[in-house]
């Protein structure tokens, strides 16, 4: 269950005006049992994890994707805190979008790490294409986004329940006829750089829902979750773990770049 966006258990009691989003799974034949996917583990100790998400890898269990998640590697890896089917997770990547997670350990990273985050104190970046150019170097799209008035599947600007939504980019690179730019996630609502980048006439190359799908052979949307900077909830130190781009995503820029 998610309240105002982020997770909520089971015994949390309402204040009144929240917005709830439930998923309530249809009837389906029973799933193929899936083995979960292997972890690539950028940074570890005895109260976290940063892990490096490959493209196509849910990261817990919804509708359609009962088996096979991130979650289920979790677990096995020794998450703890938050939800029992999505152990010590903070913070989710689309299925399709790769990089970095933190995920807790214990429930009292758990908590801390949420509260870094409810104070926009997890410094999230990631590399994008997009097709075209910016109007200025660097920039700030301050909209709330929600649930698409007209399509259940997407969000938009043009919503009945719109929530803040901030995002910061600058240009790491001039192309041809893209541009790569450096994202970082002020808030995190569902496809919020999608939607926001798609919102400024930025499309995100390869994206089959708000971009341009197909674009330089991409089979999905050229979104890389590429660094995570925080302070360690339990040691007071800096962690910061860098992800490089994965051979898909380096492919198409050096395409770009020829273009």
């Amino acid at each position: 269950m998610l309240v105002d966006g982020r997770e909520r258990g089971k015994s949390h009691k309402l204040a009144g005006g929240e917005e709830i989003e439930i998923a309530i799974p249809e009837p389906t034949a029973a799933e193929p049992d899936i083995a979960p996917p292997e972890l690539t583990v950028a940074y570890a100790d005895e109260h976290l994890l940063v892990v490096d998400k490959p493209a196509g890898v849910v990261v817990h269990p919804a509708p359609g994707h009962a088996a096979g998640t991130l979650a289920h590697a979790l677990a096995a890896a020794g998450a703890a805190g938050g939800e029992e089917d999505r152990p010590g997770i903070v913070h989710r990547l689309d299925r399709d979008t790769s990089g970095l997670l933190v995920v807790a350990r214990s429930d009292e990273t758990y908590d801390r790490l949420q509260r870094l985050v409810r104070r926009r104190a997890l410094t999230r970046e990631y590399l994008g294409l997009v097709a075209g150019k910016p109007r200025s170097r660097r920039g700030t799209i301050d909209a709330p986004i929600g649930r698409d008035r007209h399509d259940r599947l997407r969000h938009s600007l043009d919503t009945d329940t719109p929530r803040a939504a901030v995002t910061h980019f600058e240009t790491e690179e001039l192309l041809p006829r893209h541009t790569l730019l450096r994202v970082r996630l002020e808030t995190g609502r569902t496809h919020q750089i999608r939607v926001h980048l798609a919102a400024i006439d930025l499309p995100v190359s390869g994206d089959p829902l708000y971009g341009v799908p197909g674009d330089l052979g991409l089979g999905r949307q050229f979104l890389h979750a590429t660094r995570l900077a925080f302070e360690h909830p339990a040691t007071g130190a800096v962690v910061d773990v860098v992800s490089p781009l994965p051979p898909d995503l380096a492919a198409a820029l050096e395409t770009a770049r020829g273009s």
